[in-house]
């Protein structure tokens, strides 16, 4: 590899245009020298937003490129395997935008192909939300802080999805997303990252607003991504997790009521807000604002991290390939059980 680390993009979606580029072109040493989008045009009109050079539609053009030393990917969930095994067997480095992929089956092919590289960085763009905090919850737990945790309720309502008149979106169909529900596996992610694997679900959704006009066609299609999603779950540890995500829902109660996560345990309780704020209440105690334990609060740095895996062999935390295996074992035991009416072992998936 040439002293400059040379990424490729392909799909330059809204998080790439965002972060990753912005993220990648911040650092030293680092170029991005190749995008390749689903159009030329578009594919033109990143290239000349932030000066890339070379603009592809073929994403072979990158994978057979000598000149490129990784990949970052940015499509919708529906291409991340295919992209994600081409990348790894032409010897690229391989960033995917998150959810890891359509099923918990994609996420296996994607984890053997990156085991049989181990040579190459493989990393997924994590859930973003609780990056300030996570650190302190995983120590409050390990200490003890909290006991053995009974339950956890876990909550995102909101009305993003209200306005039945809003164009249809990528993420309410199954034919793009796959098994994941709303942010249903972002805080499957966070929970795990906090308390460890899942066990079984039980789950139960609703589709309220079930057409919406595509905007590239002008044509109404219909949505089979549910809009509303309650699921009951149980960790390995023996805690019970309730999660309830709506998207169609007026006036949603404000605050950590509403969005975030709260822990119970036998010797206190955690509220984790979805704005990364928390508050403890020990045994016997009203809860009080709890600040991150000094020098654990991160904040976003997705690339970087991806280029000190390349360059210094850190290893990846945020978010690795068993990880992200894990969390879609999760979301299509969810699928499931939404399909069948009945519990799913985790095991079994």
């Amino acid at each position: 590899m040439a002293d400059t680390l040379r990424i490729g993009l392909i799909g330059a979606g809204a998080n790439t245009r965002l972060r990753h580029i912005p993220g990648f072109q911040a650092l030293d040493g680092v170029e991005v020298v190749a995008v390749c989008n689903r159009t030329d045009q578009s594919g033109h009109r990143i290239a000349d937003e932030f000066g890339i050079d070379r603009v592809e539609t073929d994403p072979e053009a990158l994978f057979g490129s000598p000149d490129i030393d990784a990949i970052c990917i940015g499509t919708w969930p529906y291409r991340h395997r295919e992209f994600v095994v081409r990348a790894l067997a032409a010897g690229k480095h391989v960033l995917t935008e998150a959810r890891m992929a359509m099923d918990a089956t994609e996420a296996r092919e994607m984890l053997a192909a990156a085991q049989a590289r181990p040579d190459l960085v493989a990393q997924i763009v994590p859930g973003p939300f609780d990056l300030k905090s996570y650190q302190t919850v995983q120590r409050l737990i390990r200490d003890g802080a909290l006991g053995a945790i009974r339950e956890v309720h876990v909550s995102a309502l909101s009305g993003a999805a209200l306005n039945p008149d809003t164009p249809l979106h990528w993420r309410e169909q199954r034919q793009f997303s796959g098994t994941n529900v709303m942010t249903f596996g972002i805080y499957v992610e966070i929970v795990t990252r906090w308390l460890g694997p899942t066990r079984r679900v039980l789950a139960d959704g609703a589709v309220f607003v079930d057409s919406r006009i595509d905007a590239a066609s002008g044509e109404r299609r219909s949505i089979d991504v549910p809009d509303s999603l309650g699921v009951f779950a149980q960790l390995e540890s023996g805690a019970r997790v309730t999660y309830r995500f709506g998207s169609t829902l007026h006036a949603p109660p404000a605050g950590a009521a509403s969005n975030g996560i709260s822990v119970y345990g036998e010797r206190g309780t955690l509220h984790w807000a979805a704005n990364d704020t928390m508050q403890f209440a020990p045994l016997g105690q009203d809860a009080q604002p709890l600040e991150p334990d000094a020098g654990t609060a991160e904040e976003w740095r997705v690339e970087a991290d991806f280029v000190d895996s390349i360059r210094n062999g850190a290893p990846v935390r945020l978010t690795n390939f068993e990880d992200g295996l894990a969390y879609m074992r999760v979301t299509e035991a969810a699928d499931r059980s939404r399909a069948t009416g009945r519990a799913v072992d985790i095991a079994d998936v």
